[in-house]
């Protein structure tokens, strides 16, 4: 298991831009796909995006497609989602997490709060 801390989420206008972060520990970081959900109050925490072990590949749910950018610097441990183009339907707290191969996410950050407001 790999332990995640995401940061970087705040309070935000419409229209306005964050960067959230997730620093993963441990040596293996690459051979790990790293994600994105996020889970807004009363709703069910939803897949954001998605992006592989060498950051070659990459897969988004529609609502976030053209504004969100997941990334990876496998040197410093840390997955990154830039979310630009922000709405108020995107405020939720949002999780990083890992898995190895096609199983599933069993690695899980502590979440942190983005916040739209119109």
């Amino acid at each position: 298991q790999v332990q995640l801390e995401e940061s970087g989420g705040g309070l935000v206008q419409a229209g306005g831009s964050l960067r959230l972060s997730c620093a993963a520990s441990g040596r293996t970081f690459s051979s790990y796909v790293m994600g994105w959900f996020r889970q807004a109050p009363g709703k069910e925490r939803e897949f954001v995006a998605t992006i592989s072990g060498s950051g070659s590949s990459t897969y988004y749910t529609d609502s976030v497609k053209g504004r969100f950018t997941i990334s990876r610097d496998n040197a410093k441990n840390t997955v990154y989602l830039q979310m630009n183009s922000l709405k108020p339907e995107d405020s939720a707290v949002y999780y990083c997490a890992a898995k190895k191969g096609l199983g599933d996410f069993g690695s899980w950050g502590q979440g942190t709060q983005v916040t739209v407001s119109s």
